[in-house]
């Protein structure tokens, strides 16, 4: 299928040029402009959305994939869904979701028919087919989250790996010398979801950067579980003091429960930090410090990329957004 960017190498000029001389929205010259058409002809290409949009045909609809997938905790992926609808909204857009696994075959449909302006790519993994195929389409895109290959995207995403850096070294400084990872359960791992590696990796390097002894463990989402887990990682002498927590609401309220039959307090016992929770942490049975991951961030910042493709074309880009360490009195020096 012929796309903007082979008519672009045809004629010689940017794809952005292409994109004016087909909706005469900006000036070119006449000489430009015929080398476009010409290119246009002689490779039988047929603009899609980002064009039409450009030439006053929009749909309006902006198409949202986010898989359901076997592991998925729809909790927070709803939460992004609804955070992308939000920021359409502002925009006069209105989002069609495409929640099947196999993605693909739902975007080739709304694309191929024309149906919407722009692709907003969720819940990405670090190999994603959805990823190989956008890059074929002539439809603005941007994928919320960080792919292995980013190469021609658009991408936008919390710094994942910041956010884990900033709570190891709010441990660290402290004073706490073992700290624990309780992270998603293990098929969040194997079946490739781009953000939680980037935690447990990013906080295993800082922890060794520190001079930390630290700890990781996957639990699955029922109780005994998470309750086995949490005690793996505070160890049979109890030596780890700082505990950081990247995984669902339910489980790190039982990690909680479990300290306090324990009789241990937060933080007089053991220091304790959520990481990229979407929900409410000061509502915990003991609120706890957190860095936040807030959907309506990356989403708006996922949907103002599209619009300005939409407009006139961005280059492609990882914009990684700044984390922010919320205190709530769960962080102090070890006993």
């Amino acid at each position: 299928m012929t796309s903007i960017h082979d008519v672009a190498r045809a004629a010689g000029v940017s794809i952005s040029t292409v994109s004016y001389a087909l909706s005469g929205k900006r000036r070119i010259t006449e000489t430009t402009r015929r080398k476009v058409e010409d290119a246009v002809r002689e490779l039988g290409y047929r603009p899609h959305a980002g064009a039409r949009m450009l030439a006053g045909s929009q749909t309006f609809i902006l198409a949202v994939t986010e898989p359901l997938r076997s592991y998925t905790y729809a909790p927070a992926h709803m939460a992004f869904v609804l955070a992308v609808a939000g920021a359409a909204r502002r925009h006069d857009y209105d989002v069609l979701l495409l929640t099947q696994e196999e993605a693909t075959a739902g975007l080739r449909r709304v694309t191929s028919s024309r149906l919407v302006d722009g692709i907003v790519v969720l819940d990405v993994t670090t190999d994603d087919d959805r990823v190989a195929l956008v890059r074929t389409l002539d439809v603005p895109s941007v994928v919320v989250g960080v792919p292995a290959d980013t190469d021609g995207l658009v991408c936008v995403d919390l710094d994942f790996e910041a956010a884990a850096r900033l709570v190891v070294d709010r441990l660290a400084d402290a004073g706490h010398r073992v700290v624990g990872l309780l992270g998603h359960p293990h098929a969040v791992y194997v079946q490739g979801s781009n953000f939680p590696p980037r935690v447990r990796d990013a906080f295993l390097a800082r922890a060794q950067e520190r001079g930390l002894e630290a700890r990781f463990v996957m639990p699955e989402r029922d109780t005994a579980s998470a309750r086995a887990a949490v005690t793996e990682l505070l160890g049979p002498d109890g030596d780890c003091t700082g505990l950081v927590m990247h995984c669902e609401e339910s489980v790190q309220t039982t990690a909680l429960d479990l300290l306090r039959e324990r009789g241990l307090a937060v933080p007089g016992d053991v220091s304790v930090v959520s990481v990229a929770s979407t929900f409410d942490t000061a509502a915990l049975p003991v609120p706890l410090d957190v860095v936040p991951l807030v959907p309506e961030r990356s989403c708006d910042r996922a949907v103002e990329l599209v619009m300005a493709q939409l407009a006139g074309g961005v280059e492609p880009v990882v914009e990684l957004l700044e984390p922010t360490y919320v205190a709530h009195g769960s962080v102090g020096p070890p006993p």
